[in-house]
């Protein structure tokens, strides 16, 4: 596969993975933020390769084929960036458009060996689970901090938002991945949240706990 086509079947996969059915080709074109007949004329190729089930007018998923496809490039993808953020210090902020410039590297060795090297990780730097050599992903039990209540306690497990203000904002605030988190109160006037992370009181928005996925403890 070009490089195009394993952006376009990465994409698919998160699309269809967030909305679990099909997904639009206008969808899929402002994503890549590219025009719809472009996105047609992909889908044919992917089409006449075995890897998406394509009708015109009528979405477009994955095949099996294309969909174990898809999970190998998020699998190099996640593991470069849990190599880049624990061997060579770079930032969970940092290592998105790095680690997509290395998913196309094509040996499936080298991508096992690292595998390996790192002790088979299940999640990459932002909480997302990496795919396993056969395209098993391990499950995790989240859910946002939005939706807690009162007094109730969680771990941070994971982001929504993987954009590089969000976690820089993120560290301003010394949130990061297994940070204890309390919802102490919400405002009902803006939905703001009143919580308490590892013993210090701070104020965040909705929008913020809309994109913050924690663990109950």
């Amino acid at each position: 596969m070009t490089f195009s086509e394993e952006n376009y079947l990465k994409t698919i996969y998160h699309l269809t993975t967030a909305s679990d059915s099909e997904v639009s080709t206008n969808a899929i074109a402002e994503k890549m933020e590219t025009k719809a007949s472009s996105v047609t004329d992909m889908l044919k190729k992917l089409a006449d390769k075995g890897l998406v089930n394509y009708k015109k007018y009528q979405g477009v998923s994955l095949t099996e084929e294309g969909k174990l496809a898809a999970k190998m490039i998020v699998r190099k993808h996640r593991l470069w960036e849990v190599f880049l953020v624990e061997k060579l210090g770079f930032s969970w902020d940092e290592v998105h458009d790095i680690a997509e410039q290395l998913e196309h590297i094509k040996s499936e060795k080298l991508i096992n060996k690292l595998d390996d090297f790192l002790d088979n990780p299940t999640e990459d730097p932002h909480g997302d689970p990496i795919p396993d050599r056969e395209g098993r992903i391990v499950k995790i039990e989240k859910q946002l901090l939005s939706e807690l209540s009162e007094n109730q306690f969680g771990i941070c497990v994971g982001v929504k938002d993987t954009s590089s203000e969000f976690l820089k904002y993120l560290d301003k605030q010394e949130i990061a991945l297994g940070s204890k988190i309390e919802f102490l109160s919400k405002e009902s006037f803006d939905l703001s949240l009143r919580i308490k992370v590892n013993g210090k009181e701070l104020t965040i928005s909705n929008k913020i706990a809309s994109n913050l996925f924690v663990k109950l403890v």
